[in-house]
């Protein structure tokens, strides 16, 4: 989903600060691009997924999901990266391999000198929704909501990663703005 510049005209305003947001994953890595402008209203420069192919071996997943962040980074600048943080669930091996994922996706940031955010899941929800218990139903509709789209970011990778960005948007930290 590609909506275009966040002034309709396909540039975006030198005050607007672009946050990439990442929903991590080894086989499917969710990602989100929000202009926040000056006066605080954000809007979407584009999101969409980064797939891996579970034929591959787990090096090779890990340097694609590099490579392709730092291609999100170099074509679109973003002043920083928030990146949702491991949940802590049964499988341990799963998270492991999230963690693989999340190393990839914070070199990347860290090879370019940017900020990186981290969240925790129910952060990001409550942030974006209002309860850390959100569905990625509720996730998407307030994505939606938010951003004034037509519909939800899909698949729900993609909505997640523009969640990590708005959370951002909404709770982190930015540059005082110059008029």
């Amino acid at each position: 989903m590609r909506p275009g510049g966040a002034r309709g005209d396909g540039e975006r305003d030198p005050r607007d600060v672009l946050v990439l947001g990442i929903d991590p994953g080894t086989a499917v890595t969710g990602y989100g691009l929000v202009s926040r402008r000056s006066g605080g209203a954000v809007a979407l420069v584009e999101c969409g997924v980064i797939r891996t192919s579970a034929r591959e071996p787990l090096a090779t997943r890990i340097r694609e999901i590099y490579d392709a962040v730092v291609g999100l980074i170099e074509r679109h600048r973003p002043f920083a990266v928030s990146v949702e943080e491991v949940f802590h669930g049964k499988n341990a091996k799963s998270a492991l391999k999230l963690g693989h994922a999340r190393g990839a996706i914070l070199l990347a940031a860290a090879h370019r000198d940017l900020a990186v955010a981290e969240y925790a899941p129910r952060q990001i929800k409550k942030a974006v929704v209002g309860t850390g218990n959100a569905t990625k139903e509720q996730v998407g509709f307030m994505v939606k909501q938010q951003l004034r789209l037509r519909e939800a970011p899909s698949p729900p990778d993609a909505a997640d990663g523009v969640a990590a960005a708005l959370c951002h948007c909404i709770i982190g930290s930015f540059p005082a703005h110059r008029p």
